[in-house]
């Protein structure tokens, strides 16, 4: 049914549930697995990194470390199950570079996590889950995880 499947994650739990879902599938398809990674570029430039006196120790750098290790523990998880993978981090805004990345590489399905908040939360911050369901002309599939 599906050749080619795009997980976004940034390594949190309803990312975790999402992973679990977009790995079934793949297995199931025999689907290529896209693992994608957006630093939200609106964090590391609105911040000043006062405290840090290097500029390897900057924020840039610590969100790039851990974009690079969610990707890494899922695409492990993808090669321990024989499931084909490929990884990509890149900068920007999130839901405009997963929309960007599932139209260049013919993504067929998008699996994205979303936490479960009220709907006062969702009206004041909005969601990446919501612009990427509202917007992509692939077919969206929403995981959902509750929050605690």
């Amino acid at each position: 049914m599906y050749g080619s499947i795009l997980l976004p994650t940034d390594g949190s739990d309803g990312a975790s549930n999402a992973t679990a879902h977009a790995l079934d599938a793949a297995d199931r398809y025999g689907a290529t697995l896209h693992v994608l990674h957006v630093i939200d570029s609106s964090v590391y430039e609105s911040y000043s990194g006062d405290e840090y006196v290097h500029e390897f120790e900057g924020l840039e750098t610590g969100l790039t470390q851990s974009g690079e290790e969610a990707l890494e523990d899922v695409a492990q998880r993808a090669r321990d199950r024989g499931i084909a993978v490929e990884t990509y981090l890149t900068r920007g805004e999130p839901h405009e570079e997963i929309l960007r990345y599932a139209t260049d590489n013919d993504i067929e399905v998008i699996v994205l996590g979303s936490r479960d908040r009220s709907g006062e939360y969702r009206r004041l911050l909005g969601s990446v889950t919501e612009r990427v369901a509202r917007m992509a002309s692939q077919p969206v599939t929403i995981v959902k995880t509750s929050v605690e």
